[in-house]
């Protein structure tokens, strides 16, 4: 096992287009680390920076206490889990978990030894003799795993490895990778675009937007506090709520906002620096606010459309001034609410998050 720490790490293409601006971050020894973010933000080709597929335009990446800047791939002590498995197709499976090791000279005895304990710990040990093309698509990434496994690495590396697979499945092997780390203990890092694999998975999420870190933390932080506007938009399912608002008090007696779409609320401490008439955001998540009877001088807003999921039911509520309308998680047993409906929404303020012009989330008092 070993930490993995990126000290400004840079790449940038021919034309002088800059794909990863400068990152840091230290990834613990034994940790479970999730890049999550859109597509194109540079998530991918840091891990392939890792993996030493790409080259380093600057700063410096260190496995253990040694910088591998200019170490070879094979070099480095990673194993890398594509997205499509790359598995020799001519091979079987016992011959793909094995060949890494044949190729760096190991006997025939080790390398048996090691497959074997590696298709025990996946649960494919009655797999080895077949072929690729006779695996199903989870089957298959087993496969590409044990093929990790079995060379020990000190870093694994995955890169959105679920993402061909079905939604059942899907679930099924991000239990599976969970216990996988848990018996390993070995250092892990994983790309994906999907929350919830991010939210399930990861002791830490590293969130990335246009080829920078925009807050790293623990799952649960991440989702109660987003340090930024971007996070808080692009984490969670239905993201949090971003209403529009104006500072319409900021003095001895605390802060006060009032929103484009009608009520006005008290977010208590006054905060430095923070003028009436500056333009804010006030963010709450689906779960962190209630329904009211129109005209309670709330936010109002017309029902646009009501999802009953079984075990929740998310009412989509349009505002006045809101580009998006506004999500209302309840309980899934409630009776509905017939679209056109007139309510008011009553964010809970004290697990709301207040943004300042530039994205940023405020620090205020209770």
């Amino acid at each position: 096992m070993a930490s993995l720490t990126l000290r400004q790490i840079r790449k940038t293409y021919g034309g002088g287009a800059e794909v990863i601006k400068g990152v840091d971050l230290e990834v613990r020894d034994g940790e479970f680390m999730v890049f999550v973010g859109p597509s194109g933000c540079g998530k991918s080709t840091l891990l392939r920076m890792i993996a030493g597929l790409e080259e380093i335009t600057d700063g410096e990446l260190a496995i253990g206490e040694r910088c591998v800047n200019d170490v070879s791939p094979s070099e480095r002590g990673v194993a890398m889990v594509f997205q499509n498995y790359a598995l020799y197709p001519h091979m079987t499976v016992g011959e793909n978990m094995g060949f890494a090791l044949k190729m760096a000279g190991h006997g025939k005895a080790e390398i048996a030894a090691a497959v074997g304990r590696a298709a025990e710990i996946l649960q494919i040990g009655a797999l080895l003799d077949r072929k690729p093309k006779a695996l199903s698509g989870g089957q298959r990434q087993r496969v590409a795993i044990g093929r990790a496994i079995v060379r020990q690495p000190k870093v694994f590396l995955f890169d959105e490895p679920l993402s061909n697979l079905d939604a059942a499945l899907r679930v099924q092997m991000r239990t599976e990778l969970a216990r996988l780390h848990r018996e390993l203990g070995t250092t892990m890092v994983y790309v994906t675009h999907d929350q919830v694999e991010a939210m399930t998975l990861g002791q830490r999420i590293a969130v990335f937007n246009a080829g920078r870190i925009a807050q790293v933390g623990e799952p649960i932080a991440l989702y109660d506090q987003p340090a930024n506007l971007f996070v808080a938009g692009f984490l969670g399912s239905p993201k949090m709520n971003l209403v529009p608002v104006t500072v319409s008090a900021n003095d001895s007696d605390g802060l006060r906002v009032r929103a484009h779409a009608g009520g006005e609320f008290a977010l208590g401490a006054s905060v430095a620096g923070v003028a009436p008439g500056a333009a804010a955001t006030l963010g709450f998540r689906p779960d962190q606010v209630a329904l009211a009877d129109a005209g309670s001088g709330a936010l109002e807003g017309q029902v646009d459309l009501v999802e009953r999921l079984g075990d929740a039911t998310l009412v989509h509520v349009r505002c006045a001034g809101q580009a998006a309308p506004v999500i209302v998680r309840l309980p899934g047993h409630v009776a509905p609410l017939p679209a056109g409906s007139r309510v008011a929404l009553r964010p809970d303020l004290a697990r709301s998050r207040l943004f300042d012009s530039a994205g940023e989330a405020m620090q205020r008092g209770a």
